[in-house]
């Protein structure tokens, strides 16, 4: 699995070469230069992907029972737990990631999988009481062909939130990855293969976005999208899906505020609003950026993020010993390093980082220092707009209702996070906050079983949990009459 040759796309069972698409190498953010090749699909190839997908979903999946998908997921999650390092050391090389967070991130899918498999034959409806007249309940349904696009920051993460949902509730699905990271999805195809899953349950189509994607988002045969991305994009997906009326779930951006007070166990809140500043090099939609201090602290938790950051080890992704890798791609570099420039012009104190790291052992990669800044006003664009780059904020505040205006005015409704030791605290603060999840002396604590999701510009929907599976499923209504009598309306 570790091979760097994926020239192939997985369509119907079968791995075929693209009809309308090529091969095209996949760059290494850490070199800039091509580490594997890949194959990308086109118009023609996104066609008879939809076209497998819908062969299967009427055919033999929609009509498994939920026991036998339960069982094909089991032995698919088993297979993916065998495969952790083959697929972290893909990944890795594909987006630059630290191969210690690969490893670690990677080594919990498996548990993602097998718990939406034990979902799969429990999907009941339920009985409505009306009168005795009628007998009436629900079913719930399958949604039909699901279209997958996701992201280049944690691909094989984000396929997990949407295969196991999808496969759980009866749906097929074509994947497209970003076309940044599209190695890793399609070593995803051999697992289903090994699996033995049925032919077109799960397809894995490379290609560019405003091609591929959007022939995808635009098919009449795919009855739901599910996207993990930027904002801008997913109102593209609208408008380009809007004339079939398919479903749409998102998870869009963040700017995640960490509040730190003052009555907090400090060293505690320095660990995870560090830790989760700088995680991805910085590329991940619940990350930390926007950390909210008291201003009784404030001084001491500048000082210790200019500390740690020096100590953050940056280097190549596949050595175990570094912290942080590169920028997935150039131009996610060169968006980091403009927001650090917008920093310095709106006034704010930069205390750590703000450079590109271009030495001869990093030479040729898209690496940039882990970046601090102090005196941050709430309306500046470095603590308004995602830069998705490791670039910290720090903001100052007095008292709760500051905090809570500092946290919730951005468009963005993530994640967000608070440290206090005052319990009633901890409960009124959480309560106020306008984030789809938020964690309290704790950060990006992530699970199977706990639903994620934003409010306001930050999505629609939720993934993981039960929550899920709302989306791939369609609910049916079925009311029965026990007397078999209508009366006749004309009569008297």
């Amino acid at each position: 699995m570790g091979e760097s040759r994926f020239d192939r796309l997985f369509i119907g069972g079968e791995w075929v070469e693209p009809i309308d698409g090529g091969l095209r190498g996949s760059i290494d953010p850490a070199t800039g230069e091509p580490w594997g090749e890949v194959a990308f699909g086109g118009k023609a190839d996104i066609d008879r992907a939809v076209t497998a997908a819908r062969e299967a979903f009427e055919g033999p999946w929609r009509k498994m029972p939920g026991w036998e998908r339960a069982a094909l997921l089991r032995k698919f999650a088993d297979l993916y737990a065998t495969k952790v390092e083959a697929l972290a050391q893909i990944e890795s090389r594909d987006n630059g990631r630290a191969i210690r967070e690969s490893r670690g991130d990677i080594g919990l899918h498996a548990q993602y999988y097998h718990w939406f498999a034990s979902l799969t034959d429990k999907l009941s409806g339920r009985t409505i009481p009306m009168d005795d007249s009628v007998h009436a309940f629900t079913s719930r349904l399958p949604a039909g062909v699901i279209g997958t696009i996701t992201p280049w920051n944690v691909p094989l993460m984000a396929a997990a939130w949407k295969l196991g949902p999808a496969l759980a509730a009866g749906c097929t699905v074509v994947l497209k990855p970003a076309e940044h990271t599209p190695a890793s999805s399609l070593a995803l195809g051999r697992i289903f293969e090994e699996a033995g899953f049925p032919p077109g349950v799960v397809n894995i189509v490379p290609g560019d976005g405003p091609v591929a994607g959007a022939h995808l988002v635009a098919h009449p045969g795919v009855d739901k999208i599910a996207f993990t991305g930027e904002g801008a994009t997913a109102k593209t997906i609208l408008k380009t899906g809007a004339d079939t009326l398919k479903r749409f779930s998102f998870e869009l951006g963040g700017k995640a505020p960490h509040i730190i007070f003052d009555d907090a166990n400090i060293e505690q809140a320095l660990n995870a609003a560090t830790g989760s500043a700088w995680a991805l090099c910085g590329q991940s939609c619940a990350l930390g950026s926007r950390i909210l201090v008291e201003r009784s602290i404030y001084d001491r938790v500048v000082k210790e993020f200019r500390e740690r950051a020096s100590r953050v080890k940056v280097g190549m992704p596949l050595d175990p010993a570094i912290h942080m890798g590169p920028q997935a791609h150039q131009d996610q570099l060169d968006k980091t390093l403009s927001y650090i420039g917008i920093g310095r012009d709106e006034g704010a104190d930069l205390v750590a980082g703000g450079s590109r790291i271009d030495n001869t052992d990093l030479q040729g990669g898209y690496f940039v220092e882990p970046t601090v800044f102090s005196n941050v006003v709430p309306n500046m664009r470095i603590a308004q707009e995602e830069i998705f780059g490791p670039v910290a904020s720090i903001i100052p505040f007095e008292g709760e209702e500051e905090a809570v205006a500092i946290a919730n005015g951005t468009p963005y409704g993530l994640a967000a996070g608070l440290w206090t030791n005052d319990v009633g605290r901890a409960h009124r603060v959480a309560a106020q906050i306008e984030a789809g999840i938020v964690w309290v002396n704790t950060y990006r604590y992530i699970r199977w079983s706990t639903p994620y999701g934003g409010f306001k510009t930050s999505g629609w929907g939720r993934e993981n949990g039960l929550e899920a599976l709302d989306s791939y499923l369609e609910t049916r209504t079925t009311i029965v009459s026990t007397t078999g009598q209508f009366p006749d309306p004309f009569v008297g």
